[in-house]
């Protein structure tokens, strides 16, 4: 990330507290007055994104994943099927797990 791109960041931080617009004149102004060399571009570009989409938004959904989960089925099949196996899938599962034994059942306890 480069310093202009990050001194535009802390500057729509800043807006956005204190409850101004996310404009690229009032981002320009925060640089200007904090002796940051920022390239042109960048508050506009800020601008345009914080025109579509709320600082909130994007302060609330940081590290918010957008992969979905990962499906490790065969190929071809319908729908049903595919539910049909993952529901049979789960039931071997639980089967495989082995249940555990008490300490009455090993023929001794910790208290001996």
């Amino acid at each position: 990330m480069s310093h202009s791109e990050l001194a535009c960041v802390y500057a729509a931080l800043i807006l956005h507290d204190d409850g101004l617009e996310i404009s690229a004149d009032n981002i320009q102004k925060l640089t200007t007055a904090a002796n940051v060399k920022v390239e042109p571009y960048w508050p506009g570009l800020f601008a345009k994104l914080f025109a579509n989409k709320s600082m909130d938004d994007l302060i609330t959904n940081v590290g918010a994943g957008g992969g979905g989960a990962i499906s490790s089925g065969g190929g071809g099949g319908g729908g049903a099927a595919a539910e049909a196996g993952g529901a049979a899938d789960k039931e071997e599962e639980k089967k495989d797990e082995p249940e555990e034994e008490s300490d009455e059942d090993m023929g001794f306890s910790l208290f001996d």
